[in-house]
């Protein structure tokens, strides 16, 4: 049992799963708070309550899980969520994680598993030694200032998410170096999947258009390996 007592979300519309599933939660020291419909779920993110990780169903009534997701990632940029959910789509995976999601189980799934990937991303230090945040720095002619999610230059502004600024501040940190799919994906995912490799290919694109207005900034993809960070000085 853990002794954490962490506080967690979840919303789930089936009364069966969702009890059985609520039951063993707390049996093994958590801290619930249930819903069984989006909208009863935004209304308790938008009244300001925390929780140190959120279990979603895709398919709810009123809101969808997405939709929650969405608003509890502009709030929290740090909190896991964990997506369960009858959908096997890959597409469907693929957009969950892309929204800043932690993980996805798809039903049915083992408690077992549930309970250890929860414990894992409890236990996941947040980025703790490699991604301090620190002094803006200069990438090319960009100004990034990792702890405020911002990118800019000349006039340009973007607000980064908190994984793009992730992404970006360990790249950066290992500039003109082959960076390893697998330490990425470790380091600001917590473990190396297909679906993970699929969700950072979509913020490796995004981070190219962000710098795309210095073209000696380059995002090279090393096949098979991982990727080159360059900046032609």
């Amino acid at each position: 049992m853990t002794d954490s007592k962490a506080n967690l979300l979840y919303v789930e519309d089936d009364e069966s799963l969702s009890f059985v599933t609520r039951d063993n939660l707390e049996l093994n020291g958590y801290h619930v708070t249930y819903c069984s419909d989006g909208k009863q779920a935004l209304d308790i993110v938008h009244a300001g309550q925390k929780f140190d990780l959120c279990i979603l169903d895709v398919m709810l009534p009123e809101v969808d899980g997405f939709t929650i997701a969405q608003e509890i990632r502009a709030i929290d940029d740090h909190v896991p969520i964990i997506f369960l959910t009858a959908k096997s789509m890959k597409q469907d995976k693929i957009h969950g994680l892309t929204l800043g999601a932690d993980d996805y189980m798809t039903k049915p799934f083992s408690i077992e598993e549930l309970l250890l990937k929860i414990d894992i991303f409890l236990r996941r230090t947040k980025y703790a030694v490699i991604l301090k945040p620190g002094k803006p720095v200069s990438i090319g002619n960009y100004q990034f200032d990792y702890k405020n999610l911002s990118l800019t230059t000349d006039g340009y502004k973007e607000t980064l998410t908190q994984k793009e600024a992730d992404l970006l501040k360990l790249l950066n940190e290992h500039r003109n170096q082959v960076v390893k799919r697998s330490f990425i994906l470790i380091t600001i995912w917590g473990k190396d999947d297909y679906f993970l490799g699929r969700s950072l290919d979509v913020f490796i694109s995004r981070l190219r258009k962000y710098l795309s207005l210095d073209d000696r900034i380059k995002v090279e993809n090393i096949h098979g390996v991982g990727f080159k960070f360059r900046v032609d000085e």
